[in-house]
């Protein structure tokens, strides 16, 4: 098993943490590789009954991606058409897990983060944390296949907010805007996980599996041309992506031009 993606088990209820916390637990491309086959590994195992998503340490779910290899894996439109497809079958890997998932949020859950608990079931944070989407500052957009798990939690309005303003919001907005179920103290957050798979584990499993399969029939997502899912990682060759992408790396303010 990859250092990356931890596994643990007790019982019928399995934890997954993202295990970076030197980089915030930041989704380098083998981080999103890694948590999809441990989430199509954990699905298979029917024994289980709920799966705990959370990130190693105190200070972060997931900060976002991994930016600092962009410059090797999202240079431009076929990389970046690449990358987003390596995202969106992860995405559909934890969406797709036959068990209900609990996101366990604490600290800072922005950018790939926030999409990795919006495929969640459930999902549950502290006080601190903290939520957003910043990546109109990179020059990037959120492909479809990203975007389809934020448009089924929040909707296109609070979705358009979210990726126009690009600004990052505390735990009681983000369960105003519906992004989150429930904000607990800090020192409440592990128990209250706990109890909340509990409760899920004591219930009848083919029941909850019907229901997220039901769930899921009812609100499929459109179908797209070629085309469209191209147009979606069209960003990565303007010269726009290339600033904003050097201005992050250098920790300066991007000058966007609209090209």
């Amino acid at each position: 098993m990859s250092e990356l993606v931890l596994v643990e088990r007790e019982g019928p209820i399995a934890t997954v943490v993202l295990n970076r916390p030197e980089k915030l637990n930041a989704l380098s491309r083998a981080t999103w590789a890694e948590l999809g086959t441990q989430m199509r590994e954990l699905s298979a195992q029917a024994e289980l009954r709920c799966v705990i998503v959370r990130g190693a340490g105190n200070k972060a779910f997931a900060a976002g991606a991994d930016i600092s290899e962009f410059p090797e894996v999202r240079a431009d439109s076929k990389q970046g058409r690449v990358y987003g497809e390596l995202i969106h079958d992860t995405m559909q890997a934890v969406s797709r897990c036959v068990h209900p998932t609990i996101a366990m949020i604490r600290g800072a859950c922005v950018g790939g983060g926030l999409e990795v608990a919006l495929a969640c079931d459930l999902r549950i944070c502290s006080e601190e944390s903290r939520f957003g989407i910043p990546i109109n500052r990179l020059g990037l957009t959120m492909g479809y296949g990203e975007l389809i798990g934020l448009l089924a939690v929040v909707g296109p309005a609070v979705a358009k907010e979210i990726l126009l303003e690009g600004r990052v919001f505390d735990a009681h907005e983000a369960l105003d805007k519906g992004l989150i179920h429930r904000v607990v103290t800090d020192s409440t957050l592990d128990s209250e996980v706990r109890a909340t798979a509990d409760r899920i584990a004591a219930g009848a499993t083919l029941v909850a599996r019907w229901h997220k399969r039901f769930i899921a029939g009812l609100a499929a997502a459109p179908d797209l041309s070629e085309a469209d899912w191209n147009e979606g990682y069209a960003c990565f060759d303007t010269e726009d992506y290339r600033e904003g992408l050097a201005a992050f790396l250098a920790k300066r303010e991007p000058r966007f031009r609209g090209k």
